[in-house]
């Protein structure tokens, strides 16, 4: 059971390569959010 479970596992993380486009629009989007702390709030703006 443990071996097959363990084939498995590799074969899908074989299958889950993001695309280039996906990346880099994550990290656009992480360098664009900003995140302000104001006492006990937190505001997240967009910073484009």
């Amino acid at each position: 059971m443990a071996k097959l479970y363990s084939e498995n596992s590799i074969k899908n993380l074989k299958e889950l390569e993001p695309k280039e486009e996906t990346v880099n629009f994550l990290l656009n989007y992480s360098k664009a959010l900003s995140v302000i702390n104001c006492n006990k709030l937190k505001f997240e703006a967009l910073l484009n």
